[in-house]
């Protein structure tokens, strides 16, 4: 099965949920005209990283996010991995992956398990504790935020349970540039599944974000890599290339967890 991804490797107005809205909007009618199957954003593109001032730009239970991804997904019939957004609910904020059908459909809300206290994550958002399993056209992918991706048994945790493409969304910081691309080849790598990770690009009053998204395959190619300004990053992926890779190496099969 074949699928066409795009990521919006979006620069973010920084604390101004309005501009990114109308941003992202003009972003995915430019990208509709490659007619991709899923389009996928990057983590908190609707606040970026104010997080001192989430009590106010938060999305109240990312309706308004969800509702914008509702109309976009029905209009374009486009599947959306909707990238990350600032969450205010009852018990604090979460950061918070959405997946909509081409439908219309709320798919999937995942919420970043592991936060990232070099930038005060921990001080301002909520962890999440479930995993970011969902199925579109009913077929098994995975969804991880960012600093999610150290941590090798997260991912596997969603690949042994019938992940064959996991999508990162990110704000990758520009000094850790080579760990981001290590680190996704290598995920890549162990877990036999493509991986699609949208970065931003741009910078706000504290960071400078590293762009690079990237789309890799099953043995660790990258098939399809962004440069560091904004960009829509487009490719294809065979999911039929998952299912013969494990068959040639059947690490799945080779595991021995009960030692682990």
């Amino acid at each position: 099965m074949k699928f066409k991804i795009t990521c919006l490797q979006m620069d973010i107005a920084f604390g101004d949920p309005n501009k990114n809205y109308q941003h992202a909007e003009k972003l995915i009618e430019n990208a509709m005209k490659d007619n991709p199957d899923i389009i996928v954003l990057p983590e908190l593109w609707t606040t970026g990283y104010d997080l001192t001032r989430l009590d106010k730009i938060a999305d109240r239970n990312a309706e308004k996010t969800i509702d914008f991804l509702k109309k976009a997904a029905k209009k374009y019939q486009v599947h959306f991995v909707g990238g990350s957004v600032a969450n205010r609910g009852d018990q604090g904020v979460k950061n918070t992956l959405l997946i909509i059908s081409n439908e219309g459909e709320l798919v999937h809300k995942y919420n970043k398990l592991h936060l990232f206290k070099l930038m005060d994550e921990h001080l301002y958002l909520e962890a999440g504790e479930e995993k970011g399993l969902f199925k579109l056209d009913n077929l098994n992918f995975g969804g991880v935020i960012c600093y999610d991706i150290r941590f090798p048994e997260w991912i596997r945790a969603h690949t042994a349970a019938g992940t064959e493409a996991l999508f990162v969304v990110a704000e990758w910081p520009a000094p850790r540039l080579a760990h981001w691309r290590s680190l996704l080849i290598a995920r890549a790598i162990e877990n036999q599944c493509f991986v699609i990770a949208c970065n931003r690009a741009g910078s706000d009053p504290n960071n400078k974000f590293a762009g690079h998204s990237m789309i890799i395959d099953p043995w660790g190619e990258v098939i399809a890599e962004a440069g560091p300004s904004e960009e829509i990053l487009t490719a294809v992926i065979e999911l039929d290339l998952v299912k013969d890779i494990r068959r040639q190496i059947p690490i799945f099969e080779d595991r021995r967890p009960d030692l682990y």
